[in-house]
């Protein structure tokens, strides 16, 4: 039987750190996607129309006052904690037991003197202080490892694994590579954007060994410091005697660092790739302008920007953001996943503008994959040359490239 269940809504809300809110919906089934060339002056960078108007009315306000009061922050919150927690433990992934480890490993440091862009001192997640804190870095993974179970019921704690690679399939179906030559230092560097504790980082470092170093750079020096003790200690998973979710291989050539992805002082020309996993919807589409520069800066000529993330163009997330409650849900826990959804396109014809060739293709059946390529030194002697978007996410008839596979969120594993 099937029932809409407040807690299961939290229960995907709550788990969005470093991007598990992309795990909302997706589907994992491809299909045959046209491609769709679309002409772009250089200059062309205007902002676009929102795509739908602001939520109002008596419902509306009532709604964003229950979602400021009380039983938000002292019922609906834990009862959801104590879902995904319950999610996690029925599929065989051990959160209690692994975040009592990983606390016990922990050297808790004092970073109130970090200082931070006023975008990020914000509640993310239903954490109050959103991604500046232990209890917020320590719950990452095992949120990610339980989103995905419940997502994918079919492959239980495999589920984040399945999600993840629908990604990679995408960007490398649209041509992600690394590319031939080095930086000055005679290197190739993949910089990770938003790297988190390191999932992303580490990922990448296992897929791609003939690079030389991966740089991981957070905002957050508190999940930064998380994903250095998973590194230092390299544990292995539970099931083999350790205590952590995972099997984590030691890796001298992964860099996990606090700073600003806008400004990562990092060299110019010194990157072979720049990734950017499930983190633009966690921006202001100003900020994510300015990431996407940086990104442009530091990448040598024939290096690669990549962009795994939400599509509030696909019909299944379009349907979610007209269903009022949801979606409200789902913005208390993401301070700007509104101005992500409206600020999209005007977004990727940023990054069309800026770069000069651009691919973009469905990963799943609610997100898509980017790859954005910078090309070798012209003297600037492209001012006047038209840019493309490549787009494969439609078929012929419009329809999304990937179907919609997801459990929805009224809907249990069970069902």
């Amino acid at each position: 039987m099937m029932m809409i269940s407040i807690s299961n809504i939290l229960l995907l809300a709550l788990a969005a750190a470093n991007g598990c809110s992309a795990f909302l919906h997706s589907g994992i089934n491809s299909a045959a996607a046209v491609r769709r060339d679309i002409p772009l002056l250089h200059s062309s960078t205007q902002a676009t129309e929102p795509s739908s108007q602001p939520r109002s009315g008596i419902a509306q306000e009532l709604l964003n006052l229950a979602l400021k009061s009380p039983l938000w922050t002292y019922v609906m919150v834990p009862q959801a904690r104590a879902s995904i927690v319950k999610t996690a433990e029925s599929n065989g992934i051990q959160w209690m037991n692994a975040k009592s480890w990983l606390n016990e490993q922990l050297s808790t440091k004092d970073y109130s003197d970090v200082v931070y862009p006023e975008y990020y001192k914000q509640s993310f997640h239903a954490y109050q202080d959103g991604n500046l804190s232990y209890d917020a870095a320590v719950e990452q993974e095992l949120a990610s490892r339980a989103v995905g179970a419940r997502n994918f019921p079919k492959y239980g704690e495999r589920g984040e694994d399945v999600f993840r690679d629908s990604f990679d399939k995408a960007l490398a179906g649209i041509g992600a590579r690394i590319c031939d030559n080095t930086n000055e230092q005679g290197k190739k560097v993949i910089v990770d954007f938003g790297c988190g504790t390191g999932t992303s980082t580490r990922r990448m470092a296992s897929q791609y060994p003939q690079v030389d170093q991966l740089i991981g750079i957070d905002l957050s020096p508190y999940f930064v410091d998380v994903g250095n003790t998973l590194l230092n200690l390299a544990p292995n998973a539970i099931e083999n005697g350790s205590g952590w979710i995972t099997s984590i291989t030691p890796d001298e050539r992964i860099e996990l660092r606090q700073g600003d992805m806008a400004n990562t002082l990092l060299p110019s020309n010194s990157a072979s790739v720049v990734n950017l996993s499930l983190v633009v919807h966690e921006l202001p589409t100003s900020v994510a302008k300015q990431v996407v520069s940086e990104a442009y800066r530091i990448l040598q000529p024939g290096g690669q920007l990549w962009i795994s993330e939400m599509d509030f163009e696909s019909t299944a997330y379009k349907a979610q953001r007209e269903n009022a409650l949801l979606f409200s849900l789902l913005r208390a826990t993401e301070p700007y996943l509104d101005d992500y959804a409206d600020g999209c396109k005007e977004l990727r014809e940023f990054i069309v503008d800026t770069f000069d060739s651009t691919k973009i293709t469905a990963a799943t059946g609610r997100h898509y994959a980017l790859v954005a390529e910078k090309g070798l030194e012209n003297n600037g002697d492209d001012v006047d040359r038209v840019k493309r978007l490549e787009d494969y996410r439609f078929r012929e008839d419009g329809s999304y490239a990937v179907e919609d596979t997801h459990l929805k969120p009224w809907e249990s594993k069970d069902d």
